[in-house]
């Protein structure tokens, strides 16, 4: 008998990327079949936080919250290695031009629980945040209502081009000072689906991001329809950029970079307990 169970992920070229095999049906599932939901992160971390669904994408902020209930796969993780969310202003005399500026200023954060929120936080403790959808987070630069924004996704290829000023990339600031990569997302699944379930739905997951990255061009021809209007060029860099040797397994650098953005998620009182992450053992 086929088990189904719900695979949510974001509707971004990245993930639509590392889940092609899946969606191809071109690797072995072991007798499980995949419901695929698509939405945005922030939604996806507030629908973990109900425990609704089955496998699901999640900013390592949220997971600190849902640890409880969910465990991280081995893979699948996105690492913004010397980059990552990026703060922009409008190009004002008036406009911050430092972290340090941020204080006491309006600055729009893509969620309040995806880890661009938690890193800012981290890096700006004085600044107010303004929870924004991720897709109007220029739009509201642009108008004025904030001082600042933190773009994500293809924001962090186009923000010049649409005319702003980077304040900081929050990804370079992180390697700058830890020599790691900033940890911002990975794939987590409930811990009551048990470890037999558990261990096939890893495998079958990895083995996804592996079709992939065998089958770049076919996967990115596909994941295209996610790209919301960047040429091929630019959408082939994002994937790059977000799929590679860190969304195949996490190596303890990897991990050490997640337990080191949650102790400091706790230290600065954004987390109320210090998190221990743990993960799916690789098969």
């Amino acid at each position: 008998m086929t088990e189904t169970l719900v695979l949510a992920h974001s509707p971004d070229s990245d993930d639509a990327f590392m889940f092609y095999g899946l969606r191809e049906n071109a690797v072995d599932t072991e007798g499980v079949s995949y419901r695929h939901e698509l939405a945005d992160i922030e939604t996806l971390n507030r629908r973990a936080l109900s425990g609704e669904l089955a496998i699901t994408a999640v900013s390592f902020h949220a997971y600190a919250f849902l640890s409880d209930r969910y465990v991280l796969l081995p893979h699948g993780a996105s690492f913004g290695d010397g980059y990552g969310p990026c703060v922009v202003a409008r190009e004002d005399a008036r406009a911050p031009r430092t972290l340090e500026d941020l204080a006491g200023r309006r600055v729009a954060i893509p969620g309040a629980l995806t880890t661009a929120a938690l890193a800012l936080t981290i890096y700006a403790a004085g600044s107010i945040p303004v929870v924004t959808p991720f897709d109007r987070v220029g739009e509201a630069v642009t108008r004025g209502d904030v001082d600042a924004g933190v773009v994500i996704h293809e924001g962090q290829l186009t923000w010049k081009d649409e005319g702003f000023r980077l304040v900081a990339d929050l990804g370079v600031v992180w390697k700058d000072e830890t020599s790691l990569p900033l940890p911002l997302g990975g794939n987590a699944v409930r811990k009551d689906l048990g470890p037999e379930l558990i261990a096939r739905v890893s495998r079958a997951l990895g083995r996804s991001i592996e079709y992939a990255l065998a089958h770049r061009e076919d996967a990115l021809t596909d994941a295209m329809r996610f790209a919301r209007g960047l040429p091929r060029e630019k959408a082939d860099r994002f994937v790059g950029m977000y799929v590679n040797d860190w969304t195949r397994s996490y190596g303890e650098r990897g991990r050490e970079a997640v337990r080191q953005l949650l102790a400091r998620g706790h230290a600065a009182g954004v987390l109320p307990r210090l998190v221990t992450p743990e993960w799916v053992a690789e098969a």
